[in-house]
This record gives C-alpha cells, structure tokens and sequence, in this order.
C-alpha cells in the first residue's frame, strides 16, 4: 500500500517537520498564515510534512474547533501546488479511539496522505493488546508509522514486547521515537531488530532534545550469533518547525557523516547547542507545559504567524520561557533561519 517511491524515501531517512497550527486571537484558522507555513517548509528543502501532530494541536479535533479536516486538506493543497515529488512523505497525525482512528485514517487516505502518525496517547484505558489491535484496524486503510508519545505530553510508557509485537503488524513501515528517554529509546531499537520485519522499520528520532545523536548513533544487537545493525536514518520533529531551513542544512551535513568512523567535535558540540535551543523553545524546564506556544512564538517572531496563540488557553509561554527563547537567539544565530523567512515572507502570505 506505500508508493515504492515513499518507501525509498522514508528508508533513505527524509527530514519530516511537524506543521504547527496558525490561528487568530479568536481561535479561527489564519488560513494565510497556515499556507505560508507550509510554503515555507516546502521552500526549506524538506522531505516530508506531518500534519495534525502534536504540534498542530490535538483539538483541531475537538468539535468547538473542527479544524482537523480543514488543516490538512491545506497542506496537500500546497503541497500539490508545489509540484512536490512522488518520493515526498505526506504524513497525517491519526489519534484517538479505535472508531476515531478507523475515520481519520479514511480521512486522509483519501486526500492523498501516504501514512498515518498512529498516537497511543489519550488511550489510558486500552490495554497494549487492545492498543495492537487498533494499529491492525488502522493499518488495513493507510500505512502506519507508529509514535512514541512522551509521557510529558500525553503519551504512556509501553512494553518491550508491545513495540515487537507492533513491528511485526503488516502495513507498519516506521517509528517515530520520542520518549525523550534514552532507556525506552534503545528498548525499542532492540524491540525492533528483534522483529521478522526488522528491515522494514525505518525508525526516525522524535526525540527533540537528542536530534543529533539519534542521528549520528547505529545500533548493534547479536541475534542468533548474528551482529544486526540498525540506524535512526530520519527525523519527524516539531523542534524542526522552526529555523527550518538551516536545519535542513544541518541534518545533509549529518547524512554524509552518518557513516564515517570519525564524528568532529564540533558536530556534538552543536548537538548541545540544538538541544540547548529546543529547551527553550520547549520549556523543558517546566515539563514542556509551553512547547507548542514556544514553537508558535519563534513562528511568530518571524512573521509566519500574527501571534502565538493556541487553542486552548492554558496553553501559553511559561514564567521565564520568553527570556530563554531570547538568550538562545542570541547565543545561536548560526542555528536560525531569520534571513531566509525575511527574504521570501511576502510571497509565501501571498495568495
């Protein structure tokens, strides 16, 4: 069911940003704005979008907004203007209850999604075999690339037999890791390398405060007197929303080195650097309360949204997160993109 060009893609290892979700003061979808976004992403070089993620918000579903529909028929909208090429991934968040899921995979399926983001968060209730079953339903309409939620934001622990088990499920072609646990992380690597279908998982690091590392890190599990290998070959990240296309940038750099025995000093010094950053964009300090409002602000300052606003309106910038944003502005203008957005922001708002 996955175009063998999205296959190649997503196995080469393709850098996926997660869209955020423009909005007014009002909480209506800024549709100028949401299509500048997505414009500027296309501009930036990357090679998939994901949308209806956990940085677009999860309530586009919630009835008082109804946006789920419309935020992603807007990006395939761009993403057909563009002309993007067949190997480019278009990714569709898929969240909720076995029926919820069922519908939003038909969904966006049927506008042209290549796979479903499959979120175990939200479902407490659902024991790891009920939530099995419900990647199998989800996996008969659209292939499935599993997610790792991190407990911080929505997301349950789960079991190393759970993550054998959901690799070996047909239809299932990668995993996004996001614990932000390096412990779960490598469990889950292991999960897969000791799977039938192994080699065809493409894992992809969601771990926003560990990007480089996942990046540059193979691998390695004996198995059967066998030594298997197994590497994190892309990103699906909401830390690449933003400063987008120097991260681009970066993350070619890292491919070529992927396979050298020689990693420079200076490339973990700017895995800090970027880790550093994400804090602050992420408000790591005060267990990522304010990371989507974090994201929306750095989009903001930029020009690519009028405000910062979320739907909801807890969700706001932390005491002291704004003073973060600005230190590592300052500190790091190697790693933004200011320069970029200023040069090509009108056409981008334009129709």
């Amino acid at each position: 069911m996955l175009k063998s060009q999205v296959k190649k893609s997503l196995h080469e290892g393709a850098f996926i940003p997660a869209h955020p979700l423009a909005i007014t003061e009002d909480k209506e979808l800024d549709e100028t704005s949401q299509r500048a976004l997505t414009r500027y992403y296309l501009d930036s070089g990357v090679g998939g979008l994901a949308v209806g993620v956990h940085t677009t918000q999860f309530e586009i579903r919630d009835p008082r907004f109804n946006l789920y529909q419309r935020v992603l028929k807007l990006a395939v909208e761009e993403m057909e203007k563009a002309k993007v090429p067949d190997s480019f991934i278009k990714a569709a968040g898929i969240c909720g209850p076995v029926e919820q899921a069922v519908e939003e995979a038909e969904f966006s399926k049927g506008i042209g999604y290549d796979l479903g983001l499959l979120s175990m968060g939200g479902l407490e209730d659902y024991s790891e075999e009920q939530l099995l079953e419900r990647t199998r339903k989800v996996a008969e309409i659209i292939p499935v690339f599993g997610f790792y939620l991190q407990p911080a934001v929505g997301g349950r622990v789960l079991s190393y037999e759970f993550w054998e088990r959901f690799a070996g499920i047909p239809n299932v072609h990668a995993i996004k890791l996001a614990p932000f646990d390096r412990y779960l992380t490598f469990e889950v690597v292991r999960a897969v390398c000791h799977s039938e279908r192994s080699d065809d998982i493409a894992l992809y690091t969601g771990n926003d405060d560990n990007i480089v590392n996942d990046l540059l890190t193979t691998y390695k599990f004996k198995i059967n007197g066998t030594v298997k290998e197994k590497k994190i070959v892309g990103g699906l990240l909401g830390h690449w929303s933003v400063w987008t296309k120097r991260a681009v940038e970066l993350f070619k750099e890292i491919k070529q080195m992927k396979n050298s025995d020689c990693v420079p000093d200076s490339m973990l010094t700017l895995a800090q650097e970027i880790t550093d950053a994400n804090g602050a964009f992420f408000d790591a300090r005060n267990q990522f309360k304010g990371s989507i409002a974090g994201i929306n602000q750095v989009l903001a300052s930029q020009g690519l949204m009028k405000g910062r606003w979320c739907l909801l309106d807890k969700e706001e910038l932390s005491p002291g997160q704004m003073d973060e944003i600005n230190r590592v502005y300052a500190v790091y203008p190697h790693l933004h993109d200011d320069d970029f957005v200023e040069k090509n922001l009108a056409r981008w708002l334009g129709n």
